[in-house]
């Protein structure tokens, strides 16, 4: 059985991946010119299509250093109501080139911290995407919500709005850890913001932790766990952390001598799941976990789950559209992802553009790797010949890959019989090692220009 020490080892010898929450990832996409290629691409769909939605609402009250999320700490309320006027706007300015009939097979608002635009605010835009959505039976509706921030005066509006899933952002009990990462939340706070949430009648509450962070420990991390397992959330998301003060400029307030190196993140990872198993919970992909009678689990069981920028989703289907700063969209086609930035995504849409920065159109072969990752990152195995012959294309095109694979067959994290791979439950930490070996983009890089990944 491998452990933390020699999955740690073997990460640092693979070196820095992508987290695949898509494919081709995201530093390859491509500048646009124009939104013409895009509305193109919209008006190009089938009538009745079924889009996952997404909203991004890039405010928070305060900044936490760890975040990694397109954000920032908004200065008045005027702001606000500038930006929920704009993003209605950007709405209807992609309307006329959505297919007749459209249908919403989940919503999703995030941040950010999305409840920043209030109960009315929240509803203005659903309202807007329901006049033009028409909602499947079991859609999820969910939000992002911060404990710190949250107004019990916001529950009926959450109600109104439909939402059956809460995400609450825990990410470390230990007040240590909360102090470097400028994020003071006590169990008591989150408790109350959960117990208000299901009285309400919301009925499923996510908690999302994270490893990995300045002064953690095994030890804290399990006092967080089983914490957080007091309030018995339907599904917990356990990420490691990501340092990339390159992209986040407010990560450098964290004192880097104070992140746990590889092999002690491993080792909080290991404890953590440990724990969460240990409580009945189901592993889900690499870094969730769900109740057994979680929709989540159940698909996972049922080899139906499927991955995209939010993370894993039981949404099924390859069209997620994204509006608001920074959000990315999927079509059959390829990826488009919005100006990241408030400032020049406001001008574009006054402008009466659809504010799109960057895309990437699919080939083919994309189609064929990309599910091939999918697979291994949701179900750990894949059997590349049958995927190959039913995209259409030989199961040689992977004979250049699989060499690759060598280091991690020799240290038991995956074993192939041919074309079939299978990755070992010890080895599930190192899945996006072993997606890498298929990421074409990314051995095609220069070894003098890497692209930079977070080092876990």
């Amino acid at each position: 059985m491998i452990d933390s020490a020699q999955l740690a080892a073997l990460a640092a010898r693979i070196g820095p991946v992508p987290r695949y929450t898509s494919y081709p990832t995201a530093p390859h996409f491509q500048p646009a010119t124009d939104d013409r290629i895009w509305r193109g691409w919209l008006g190009d769909l089938p009538a009745d299509s079924a889009f996952a939605l997404y909203v991004h609402v890039p405010f928070c009250r305060q900044m936490c250093w760890y975040c990694g999320c397109n954000t920032q700490v908004l200065k008045s309320d005027g702001t606000l109501e500038r930006f929920l006027g704009l993003l209605l706007r950007e709405i209807d300015l992609a309307m006329p080139y959505l297919p007749a009939q459209p249908r919403m097979s989940g919503l999703h608002f995030g941040g950010g911290t999305p409840s920043i635009l209030g109960s009315d605010g929240l509803q203005r835009v659903a309202d807007k995407l329901y006049r033009r959505f028409r909602a499947t039976p079991d859609a999820e509706i969910a939000i992002e919500l911060d404990p710190r921030h949250f107004d019990a005066g916001l529950l009926p509006g959450l109600k109104a709005l439909g939402i059956n899933r809460a995400s609450l952002g825990v990410q470390s009990l230990d007040e240590t850890v909360q102090a470097a990462i400028n994020r003071h939340q006590p169990l008591d706070m989150v408790a109350r913001t959960a117990d208000a949430l299901r009285d309400a009648g919301i009925p499923s509450i996510n908690l999302d932790l994270i490893y990995g962070l300045p002064g953690q420990t095994v030890e804290n991390v399990i006092e967080t766990v089983r914490a957080s397992l007091a309030l018995q959330p339907d599904r917990i998301a356990l990420f490691g952390y990501a340092h990339v003060p390159w992209m986040k400029p407010h990560q450098a307030r964290i004192d880097t001598a104070a992140l746990p190196d590889t092999a002690a993140r491993f080792a909080q990872e290991a404890a953590a799941a440990e724990v969460l198993i240990d409580a009945g919970y189901c592993r889900v992909g690499l870094d969730h976990f769900a109740r057994p009678q979680d929709a989540l689990a159940q698909q996972a069981a049922a080899g139906q789950l499927n991955r995209n920028f939010q993370g894993y989703t039981t949404e099924a289907g390859d069209m997620l559209l994204g509006f608001g700063p920074s959000a990315i969209s999927t079509l059959p086609q390829g990826y488009a992802q919005n100006i990241p930035a408030v400032a020049p995504w406001r001008a574009a849409v006054e402008a009466g553009h659809l504010p799109v920065a960057r895309m990437r159109a699919v080939t083919m072969e994309d189609r064929l790797r990309r599910a091939a990752i999918e697979q291994l990152m949701c179900h750990l195995q894949v059997n590349l010949a049958d995927l190959a012959i039913r995209h259409g294309m030989a199961p040689r095109i992977f004979d250049a890959d699989l060499p690759r694979l060598a280091l991690l067959e020799e240290h038991g994290v995956v074993t192939r019989q041919g074309y079939r791979l299978q990755i070992a439950e010890t080895g599930r930490p190192l899945v996006r090692q072993v997606c890498a070996a298929f990421d074409s983009y990314l051995q095609q890089q220069s070894a003098a220009t890497p692209p930079r990944h977070a080092a876990a």
